[in-house]
């Protein structure tokens, strides 16, 4: 049996109606759902697989890329002349990092210690680790500086000690040493007459306490009582601050691990986390929005104050004694050694930097920090944190050793660990953060156009069949009339009967006058 139109009609404005009444609802309630399953998988919980997972294990690509200032006029340099260095490397190392020791606690906190180990990738490096370098030699010219005010007699003592040691000011060794460790007799003469007064018992080198070590125990939030919370840290080490600095707000041990962020970013949140490694919290700030891999990211980069010192930046004096701003004094965490960490080839820094030394040439894309991050989870999807270890050295009286070196903050090497999120980690990330909660919310527009589309079709079948109907009845109405005049012999035989009565009468009057 055929469908009147008018019934079309009402089942599309049904139909349509409820279909705008449910996009409606998903307007206000889609939202909320796609927050809840973000809270649901973001928070720290070892039933949520993927997650989890991302947290304890790291399951990403993550390398530290290692270049070396290598001094090409150490002679010159000793007499007094401004150094002059070339860029070696990068010398790339695959970073496997872990988290053992996870222990849940009852105020929604979990506590850990994260491991790292790193593996040299010659096929990612240019050159390789028997490469030779040359660098300011750390237990002379960083033990000089530290020796300055102690009584003559001392450096004296210290000066013929590093004679006896055939320790001079500089250092040619290969990489790989220079890395994780070489013998040195001097090493072991401190450590057995003076314990302690060396980060290593063993080998010493740049990166010799990193390998194979941990980066303290963390206590962080798991977010399942306040997602706002989540990775946020609680204390390091049982520590709620540190006591590094002189200032309160710079012992202040603030934000995350460094890994996650709580989720819900906007262009107006800032990304703080605790450094182990820089002894202190540090806090990066929104630049641009971007796209990583298909998925929406905001970029988030160091501020021109990080390593601002105090008299530019007052909140930074507590990080004094400070040099020109673009420099961190950490000697205070490095067993008082005249170390300072800044941005590669002093980007960022005071130019008077760049002047005293030979061969840096800095810019943003090569030597900038940076962290791509998606707004809505909290979760990096593109990692690059650069930084520079250098070292102040300078000629010290009754220390022969040193020269005449000029006083100068003399680079010695610039890493990159860098990071991002692909493969099935992606692919799955992609799929239950990104594209269900967008499918999600176009839904809600699509089922709103729909039911707008079904309503208006309803309306057009409507009218069009109101002026079908119309048409049919007064086509009806013309075809009884013809129908009746046609077809009705009673009606023209009185008529014609009429007009011949009509007739007769004329002729009889005429006849009459005549």
């Amino acid at each position: 049996m055929a469908v009147s139109k008018s019934t079309l009609s009402i089942a599309f404005i049904v139909l349509g109606g409820l279909a705008v009444l449910f996009g409606t609802v998903l307007v206000f309630v889609g939202p909320i759902i796609i927050d809840d399953q973000i809270v649901k998988n973001i928070e720290i919980n070892p039933n949520n697989g993927l997650s989890y997972t991302m947290w304890k294990d790291i399951p990403v690509p993550f390398f530290m890329s290692v270049y070396f200032f290598d001094i090409v006029n150490p002679n010159e340099t000793l007499d007094g002349e401004k150094p002059t260095v070339v860029q070696r490397g990068p010398y790339v190392y695959r970073e496997n990092r872990w988290k053992d020791n996870i222990t849940f606690h009852n105020n929604h906190t979990v506590s850990y210690k994260e491991y790292r180990q790193y593996f040299f990738e010659e096929s990612m490096s240019v050159g390789d680790e028997s490469d030779m370098v040359t660098i300011p030699n750390m237990l002379v010219l960083g033990a000089s500086v530290m020796m300055e005010n102690m009584p003559l007699r001392v450096r004296l003592l210290l000066s013929r000690t590093f004679k006896t040691f055939n320790e001079g000011p500089f250092l040619t060794k290969p990489v790989g040493e220079l890395m994780w460790g070489y013998d040195s007799k001097l090493v072991d003469f401190l450590n057995n007459y003076l314990p302690g007064m060396l980060p290593t018992s063993g080998k010493f080198g740049l990166f010799a306490e990193f390998n194979n070590s941990n980066t303290g125990q963390f206590t962080i939030f798991t977010g399942q009582d306040d997602i706002r919370k989540v990775h946020m840290v609680d204390s390091w080490n049982g520590l709620k601050s540190v006591d590094y600095w002189s200032s309160e707000q710079c012992n202040m041990i603030n934000g995350t691990a460094g890994q996650m962020w709580p989720p819900f970013m906007t262009k107006q949140s800032t990304m703080p986390f605790y450094s182990p490694d820089a002894c202190r919290s540090m806090e990066l700030v929104y630049q641009r929005p971007g796209v990583s891999r298909g998925i929406p990211v905001y970029r988030f980069v160091a501020p021109k104050t990080l390593f601002a010192n105090g008299s530019d930046y007052p909140p930074n004096e507590g990080f004094c004694p400070c040099r020109q701003s673009g420099l961190l004094n950490v000697s205070t965490c490095r067993h008082n050694s005249p170390v300072y960490i800044s941005h590669p080839h002093f980007f960022e820094a005071d130019p008077v930097l760049l002047d005293t030394v030979n061969g840096l040439s800095p810019n943003e894309d090569e030597h900038g920090l940076f962290i791509d991050i998606h707004p809505e989870t909290g979760v990096p999807m593109n990692v690059s944190i650069r930084l520079q270890l250098n070292l102040l050295i300078k000629s010290v009286f009754g220390i022969t050793e040193t020269g005449k070196i000029a006083e100068v903050v003399m680079p010695m090497i610039w890493f990159e660990e860098s990071g991002y999120i692909d493969g099935p980690v992606l692919n799955t990330f992609r799929t239950n953060l990104v594209v269900l909660p967008m499918v999600m919310e176009y839904m809600q527009y699509i089922f709103i156009g729909l039911g707008l589309a079904g309503i208006l079709g309803a309306v057009v079948l409507y009218v069009s069949d109101k002026k079908a109907v119309k048409k049919t009845s007064v086509s009806l109405s013309q075809g009884e009339s013809v129908k009746d005049t046609k077809h009705n012999p009673t009606s023209e035989t009185q008529a014609e009967k009429y007009c011949m009565n009509d007739r007769l009468d004329k002729i009889h009057q005429t006849k009459s006058i005549n």
